[in-house]
């Protein structure tokens, strides 16, 4: 029997499809299924920095001078420790084999999901603000550079520059092992999404938030027009005077909101100046028969975003939440669970060299500053934290998730638009991140 011209169309359909690049299920109503690395039962992780306690009403404070000449009293034992988190049931890799890459995400995967270009930043430098000495942070990302074969980045060539909290080349005394975790995270953050970046590390002498926002300030001086900061301490009073460090238009200021959930946020992703980088959970996805806006990636709100209302801050005017009298974080989200958590190669003081899988906002927040640098320098005028909230349809819009319980509020619920624990959503491409 001669085939039917609907019988020749079905049997040439598939083929059809191949060559057009979309795969033909056997069931065309059949649900999308994540591509998970790990079962997520089985991702265990550890911080790898102690979480600090909330400063008492009574304990003593120290002045800072802020740029417009005032004086902050900030809790003189206040520390703003490191929110990397680490994978704990992943054995650490010294190095993968030939042809292969480490576990985690890396720069490919993160330009892909979040469609940005793979050359980018047009050597414009991000300051990465973090406490205590990394004697290795160089070697350490050059090992990471290498493997994922992006250009070289360091002091010879005058893309890396490491300086201490008061603009000189001494580095601080101490060398804190899991910031030595935190700054190769950051380094290796920002390299993936920019990596034609250069790169400031700035080394508080330590954790202690006075000396952290001190580094802040010699980072704007050093004429960094990106700020990155992963790390963050609970909320105090006089926070609204420490935000006058954060005052400045054309400089875009990111900080991680908090590992800790609802209603945790902290400081100084607080402050209203500040773009708060919330934490999602990123997938990757088989594609579904039809084409859809985000092909091969899924992402729901992470449980330990930090979000909510601060306790101190007042609103900014470009953000208009109904649910929260003062400033709501988080403002826009990027990967951070763990489980979902990127590659990074750093060199443990006490353990050695090697590769961990790497999460926290203390990942989102490098990653979105980053981000910001491929978008273009800010304009003079403008505070960077504001763009987004122009632009919200250039941000995945995260409906799924939460960090807590909170009446399924969108403070702790991820809901069509804005929500607490993802922001506008993550960035697709930059186009929101720029005036």
């Amino acid at each position: 029997m001669r085939p039917t011209p609907l019988t020749r169309l079905l049997l040439v359909l598939p083929l059809l499809l191949g060559l057009a690049g979309i795969a033909a299920p056997a069931q065309a109503a059949a649900p999308v299924q994540a591509v998970t690395p790990t079962d997520p039962a089985a991702v265990t992780a550890e911080r790898a920095c102690a979480p600090a306690p909330a400063a008492a009403a009574d304990a003593p404070t120290v002045p800072i001078t802020t740029p417009s000449g005032e004086t902050a009293a900030v809790p003189a034992d206040l520390r703003g420790p490191c929110l990397a988190l680490i994978r704990t049931d992943l054995p650490r890799l010294r190095g993968p084999k030939p042809g292969t890459e480490p576990p985690g995400f890396g720069p490919r995967d993160l330009q892909s999901a979040y469609d940005l270009p793979r050359n980018g930043g047009g050597d414009r430098t991000v300051a990465i603000v973090v406490a205590f000495d990394d004697r290795t942070a160089e070697s350490d990302l050059a090992v990471y550079r290498e493997q994922f074969h992006l250009s070289p980045c360091t002091t010879a060539n005058g893309c890396f520059r490491k300086i201490n909290q008061n603009g000189g080349s001494t580095p601080p005394p101490t060398t804190d092992p899991g910031w030595v975790a935190e700054t190769a995270t950051d380094l290796a953050s920002v390299s993936a999404t920019c990596p034609d970046c250069h790169l400031l590390l700035v080394e508080a002498d330590n954790d202690l938030l006075v000396n952290e926002i001190h580094a802040v300030g010699q980072a704007f001086q050093q004429g960094a027009t990106f700020i990155s900061m992963s790390f963050g301490a609970p909320e105090f009073p006089n926070q609204t005077l420490v935000d006058a460090f954060f005052f400045h238009r054309g400089i875009a200021f990111v900080a991680a909101s908090g590992d800790n959930g609802y209603p945790n946020p902290l400081y100084p992703a607080a402050s209203q100046f500040v773009t708060a980088a919330g934490g999602t959970s990123l997938h990757r996805v088989r594609p579904p028969f039809l084409p859809f806006n985000r092909p091969g990636w899924s992402e729901s709100a992470w449980v330990g975003s930090g979000s909510g209302c601060s306790l101190f801050d007042p609103k900014p005017s470009w953000q208009h939440d109904p649910g929260c009298a003062n400033r709501t974080i988080a403002d826009i989200s990027a990967v951070a669970d763990p489980g979902t958590g990127v590659a990074v190669y750093f060199t443990d003081p006490t353990d050695g060299a090697g590769w961990h899988v790497i999460g926290g906002t203390s990942v989102a927040a490098p990653l979105i500053s980053g981000m910001y640098a491929v978008a273009g320098t800010p304009g003079v005028n403008d505070f960077a934290a504001s763009y987004p909230y122009a632009r919200p349809r250039a941000f995945n819009d995260i409906v799924t998730g939460s960090t807590g319980s909170c009446g399924g509020s969108y403070l702790c619920t991820a809901v069509r638009g804005y929500d607490g624990p993802t922001g506008l959503g993550t960035p697709h491409g930059v186009r929101g991140l720029r005036g």
